[in-house]
């Protein structure tokens, strides 16, 4: 499987575009005025505290809810009109309710990803799709596939959904707080995945995080949001007052270079 037929290209152009969204209920606002763009191969982290309205922008990128202010453009379309799904891939924060529910297993959960409607020629196919093998193979899953899904760490159903999200070549990868109950080594092996994902198959990442130092280590761009936006840039031109300002209290800013020397 080549993804977007890439080996390691980044093709151009906008995958996401916030102008000015606002979105709230009644004489409530979630988020206000938000603008800014997720150009294609971009690796961006959404960063903000409890309740800033991180995950209401995921709904709004994704469709789920409509900007009762502004506009929210997916691939230069309203995302709430969008319909080329097999462009996006999406890693919800927990699975509970898959495998609590369903005795599924890895082979199968990946597999969901191809779902795209009732197709009685499946019942005549045998064995595993090319595509959900590599996409297993890209995660490091591949020897987990007949195993079911409640077996696994937290960390391991982790990649597993991003698996799953692979199966169809996505160009725009959305991630809401991936890391969230997942041990040290798991997020290692978490972000290993996403940086191979980003720099070698050019896949746009888009993530929610609520871990300060993994965004200032991993991501490219940053949005910093509390209802509005805080900050968007290079994560190594945050400020400490704009981090005071997002989170509400005072914060220190110390960032690594790439030979690990303080700056």
């Amino acid at each position: 499987m080549t993804v977007n037929g890439r080996n390691g290209a980044h093709s151009s152009g906008v995958n996401l575009e916030f102008r000015n969204a606002t979105f709230g209920y009644e004489a409530h606002n979630v988020v206000q005025d938000i603008s800014f763009t997720v150009e294609q191969g971009d690796f961006i982290a959404i960063l903000g505290p409890n309740g800033s309205g991180k995950t209401t922008l995921v709904r709004l990128a994704l469709g789920l809810a409509n900007p009762t202010g502004g506009e929210v453009l997916l691939f230069g379309t309203p995302a709430h009109k969008f319909r080329e799904w097999n462009k996006v891939g999406y890693v919800p924060q927990t699975v509970e309710g898959i495998h609590t529910q369903f005795p599924a297993t890895v082979e199968e959960i990946v597999g969901h990803g191809l779902y795209n409607g009732f197709n009685p020629a499946r019942f005549w196919k045998r064995g595993v799709p090319d595509s959900v093998k590599t996409s297993m193979e890209m995660v490091g899953v591949a020897d987990l596939g007949r195993r079911r899904i409640s077996a696994l760490s937290t960390g391991q159903q982790q990649r597993v959904m991003i698996a799953r999200s692979l199966v169809r070549e996505p160009k725009l990868l959305v991630l809401d707080e991936p890391e969230a109950g997942v041990d040290a080594a798991g997020q290692e092996q978490l972000y290993s995945i996403l940086r191979r994902l980003n720099d070698e198959q050019g896949i746009t990442i888009l993530m929610v995080s609520h871990d300060i130092g993994a965004v200032m280590r991993e991501a490219k761009t940053v949005a910093c949001i509390n209802r509005t936006l805080v900050f968007h840039g290079p994560p190594h031109r945050i400020t400490q007052r704009e981090l005071s300002d997002l989170y509400g209290l005072p914060m220190d800013v110390l960032v690594h270079d790439l030979m690990h020397e303080h700056r």
